[in-house]
Formats: structure tokens, C-alpha cells, sequence
């Protein structure tokens, strides 16, 4: 037995101001995905992964039934017969590895599931949304749903606020364009819980709160619309006042190793850095008008091109 793929993702903006109703923009990342396989014998890792499942199945019937229902029966069925989910989506790395997995659960095992043919109304892309958050905070403590809600659906979603999403279209990639956005390996794993457990510490604070308000959530929606307006110009512009603010106020977010590097790229203008969810570790996020500059100033960095200007 083989499911069908289901991708990573990638936020491209909005990351923590989404808990707090800014704008955000998440886009399918297809270099990476996972499936759910069965093999009677396991290697050590579909062993984690299997063992994994049996305690999310578990959790799944703790999950009120006016939401959502699954067939627990033929889950803990296949989960006996040797199943997990084999995956190439790297974990802790800010591309929703759980995402992927939580996608592959409703999508195999829900009742009444919505399905990706219909007409994805607001409604449905909310109740999606509510679904699959319950689904994945087993695995994170808090999740707000919309890394399942990228790879289930497998396209562009726009975040306008916690009770508007849609599903949208991007400029598409220029082949031959100089400019960027990059995945950064930082060569180490995050964990999304301490990293919110941070953030919502922070949020007690006023400074924090208004910093959030006046710099952080207006540069994010900027960026979101500069980037689906295809702004470039301005969006690079906004682009460099989040890696800033980022910088200055979400330093433990950043592996500390990559200070310097982030402060380098602002001050050259060679690339702009910003977080990749929730940060700690995993992937950062870059942005460069010109991808040889970055590659040069960066060189000795493992980089992944994942769109073009």
C-alpha cells in the first residue's frame, strides 16, 4: 500500500504575526513530500514513525465529533499492519513535516472529508483550517492548521486574517530572473513549542505588543502584497525593514551563529534574511535581487533556490 504525495510548504511571510491576525502568504514546496506506505518489516526510522502513529490515533479519538470523525478502526488496522509515513520532508526545519503527515491522515481516514475538487469556499477552507489545527497541535502544542491546510490543498494560500483565508494565485517564477527567495540550511534542528513558548513570554510585555503592532505585522503585510502584486522593488524595500525588526527583537529565534550573517546581508544589500517558521534552528528564509551575489556572500552555506524573480 502507497498513499498519495503530500508536499512541504513554505510560509513566505507571517510567521508569529499570524498568531496575532497579520497578513501571511504560504506557498506548496515541492522538492519535499511523504506518503503513507505499509511494509511488514520496518527500518528504524518507519519504526518511529509507526509507533508515532499509534499514539496520533489515539489522540485523533480524543477529537470532538461535531469537528470531525475518522475510521479509527482500519487506522489502527493498517498502524498493526506495519504502516508509517515515509517522508523527505526534514523535521524541525520550518517546512511542515507534521503538516504533510496530518494531510495524509484526513485525507485516508476522515468522514465526510472536504475534498480538494470542491468548491473551496471560505467556509470550507475555514473549517479545514479548524480541523487540521486540532490535528497538529498534538504534535506542537499550538498549531493554527495552515501547514496541513498548504499540503493537503497543494496551493498558494493567502492568510488574510485568523477568520479570512483563500486560496491564490502567485506571479509566476521568471526562469531566466536574477532575483530570489532561498532556503539557508543553519545545520541544526529547531523546536517550533520552545520558540512559541518564547514568543508568547514576549507578548506580555507592552513594548513587545506595540512593536509587533506598528513594525512587524505592517511590514508583513506589505511584503504579501508587494509579492502578489509583483512589486519587486517594494517588496525588497519592505523586505529589508522585516529582516531588521526581526534582528533586533527575535534575536533567540535566530541560531546565534547567524547574527553576523543576517546583520552582513542588510548592510550589503547581498541578501535579506528572515525567519522560516518558527525559527530556533532548521531553515532561514532569504531574499536576494541578485541570487550569484548572495551565493558568493553566503558561499560555504548550504542554499536551495525555491522561487524566482
Amino acid at each position: 500500500m502507497k498513499g498519495p504525495l503530500f508536499y512541504s510548504k513554505i510560509l513566505l511571510f507571517g510567521e508569529y504575526g499570524i498568531i496575532k491576525d497579520s497578513k501571511g502568504l504560504s506557498i506548496p514546496y515541492n522538492f519535499y513530500n511523504g506518503a503513507l506506505k505499509t511494509k511488514k518489516t520496518l527500518s528504524a526510522n518507519a519504526k518511529t514513525s509507526n509507533d508515532c502513529l499509534k499514539h496520533f490515533a489515539a489522540y485523533l479519538e480524543t477529537i470532538d465529533s461535531s469537528l470531525v470523525t475518522f475510521d479509527i478502526t482500519a487506522l489502527q488496522g493498517h498502524i498493526k499492519s506495519g504502516m508509517y509515513f515515509d517522508s523527505s520532508i526534514p523535521q524541525g526545519y520550518g517546512v511542515g513535516s507534521s503538516g504533510a503527515l496530518v494531510a495524509a491522515i484526513y485525507d485516508k481516514y476522515a468522514f465526510d472529508k472536504i475534498t480538494v475538487l470542491e468548491n473551496l469556499t471560505r467556509e470550507k477552507l475555514l473549517k479545514l483550517k479548524a480541523i487540521f489545527s486540532v490535528m497538529e497541535s498534538f504534535f506542537h502544542g499550538k498549531s493554527s492548521g495552515l501547514d496541513p491546510l498548504n499540503s493537503y490543498l497543494s496551493i498558494p494560500i493567502l492568510i488574510n486574517s485568523k477568520d479570512n483565508i483563500e486560496a491564490t494565485g502567485i506571479p509566476a517564477q521568471q526562469s531566466e530572473g536574477k532575483g530570489a527567495v532561498f532556503l539557508l540550511d543553519s545545520g541544526t534542528v529547531g523546536e517550533t513549542a520552545p520558540m512559541v513558548h518564547i514568543f508568547m513570554e514576549n507578548m506580555k510585555q507592552e513594548g513587545f505588543r506595540n512593536m509587533l503592532k506598528d513594525q512587524f505585522i505592517k511590514h508583513t503585510d506589505a511584503c504579501v502584497d508587494d509579492f502578489l502584486k509583483g512589486d519587486i522593488k517594494s517588496l525588497f524595500h519592505n523586505t529589508k525593514k522585516l529582516s531588521k525588526v526581526v534582528l533586533n527583537h527575535f534575536k533567540p529565534m535566530i541560531p546565534k551563529q547567524f547574527h553576523e550573517l543576517w546583520k552582513n546581508g542588510i548592510e550589503t544589500n547581498d541578501y535579506y534574511l528572515k525567519l522560516c517558521g518558527s525559527g530556533g534552528g532548521g531553515y532561514i528564509l532569504g531574499f536576494t535581487q541578485d541570487i550569484e551575489k548572495a551565493k558568493q556572500a553566503l558561499s560555504g552555506y548550504r542554499m536551495e533556490v525555491v522561487y524566482n524573480f
